[in-house]
């Protein structure tokens, strides 16, 4: 299975800025697809951003022209950048990986981060 471990979570004034990272280890693997999401209380998880293999990239319309998206793929890892952070940003924030595990027949796996909470004061 791929393990994901994210870090970088924390508090912020609004109009500040987080790094958020995720690390994927465990079985040799390709990942087409990383993801971000977040949960707020009382609300659903939503997508935040996503980046593909190709390195495309979408983003959630409220946090378009504030998050970005990277990857290495060197290094199986996922990054989130977030700058002018505001109240309503304030959540857990959800690491996600999908992608295939080398095995014959090749395996395919969506794995999840534990999560990382993400506060903003305003």
């Amino acid at each position: 299975q791929v393990q994901l471990v994210e870090s970088g979570g924390g508090l912020v004034q609004a109009g500040g800025s987080l790094k958020l990272s995720c690390a994927a280890s465990g079985a040799s693997s390709s990942i087409d697809r990383f993801g971000w999401y977040r949960q707020s209380p009382g609300n659903q998880r939503e997508l935040v951003a996503v980046i593909l293999g190709d390195d495309t990239t979408n983003y959630a319309d409220s946090v378009k022209g504030r998050f970005t998206i990277s990857r290495d793929n060197a290094k199986n890892t996922v990054s989130l950048q977030m700058n002018n952070l505001k109240p309503e940003d304030t959540a857990v924030y959800f690491c996600n990986a999908q992608g295939f595990i080398s095995l014959m027949p090749p395996r395919r796996f969506d794995s999840w981060a534990q999560g990382t909470q993400v506060t903003v004061a305003s």
